[in-house]
């Protein structure tokens, strides 16, 4: 699944008028980077969420990518947040909301960061379903906007729901993960599978319940990554 449904605020006014999936970095719109990282990585069906001038972006992409994917087409499935429930559903809400079309293990990654170095390894959702996890998550280096991370790591490879005070180093969320359905349904997700009436949720807080149980793994990544938050990230990409 790829996240593509948020308004944007603070790329404004570059968002006024397209969606920040849509915008363009070293010639590709955004989200085309991952798709080519996606489909390399051997995913030929992928779930976009859309809400923010969501039509726009089945416009660009159609139903198999754009014409320049290296390695495809793909089979593209669209969530219409917006069209259906007149906003984005957050990003719990929105995964619940897709979960009819997607694998009892799946990618989730957001359309608007910039990992053009990301493997998406064809083997790691069988480890994932071989284990106690319910999801695996890539951690980054912590950028200048997020001097404080959200995650640990322990030596195991569990990622940890510190407090902020804690000592201990933390990490960055990349936005990449693995999921398994489980952590979206009872105990841990009230939400009804599909999510019919359109039920906004956050993500973190699923997320921080399992790992105090012990059931979130964790890899750091170090490759290049840019959260493209504001319009001067976008604008260094593009100069570098």
């Amino acid at each position: 699944m790829l996240l593509a449904a948020g308004r944007g605020e603070r790329m404004r006014p570059l968002t006024d008028a397209t969606p920040k999936p849509l915008l363009t970095v070293r010639g590709r719109p955004l989200m085309v980077w991952c798709l080519q990282r996606m489909v390399e990585g051997g995913l030929k069906q992928v779930v976009i969420n859309t809400a923010w001038l969501g039509e726009q972006i089945p416009a660009a992409l159609g139903s198999t990518g754009p014409a320049d994917l290296a390695g495809g087409p793909m089979q593209l499935h669209y969530s219409q947040e917006g069209r259906d429930f007149g906003g984005a559903l957050e990003t719990a809400g929105g995964i619940v909301r897709a979960l009819p079309w997607l694998d009892q293990v799946f990618w989730v990654a957001a359309g608007d960061v910039f990992a053009p170095d990301f493997h998406f390894d064809p083997e790691a959702p069988a480890r994932l379903a071989a284990s106690d996890c319910l999801a695996h998550l890539w951690l980054v280096p912590n950028p200048p906007h997020n001097p404080k991370g959200d995650f640990g790591l322990s030596d195991q490879g569990l990622a940890l729901n510190l407090p902020a005070a804690h000592p201990g180093p933390r990490y960055t969320f990349s936005t990449i993960a693995l999921y398994k359905q489980a952590l979206f349904e009872p105990p841990w997700c009230d939400i009804p599978r599909g999510n019919p009436h359109g039920i906004k949720a956050a993500l973190a807080p699923l997320l921080r319940r399992a790992m105090d149980q012990g059931l979130v793994s964790a890899s750091l990544y170090t490759g290049a990554w840019t959260d493209v938050g504001t319009p001067q990230r976008l604008s260094e990409l593009n100069q570098g």
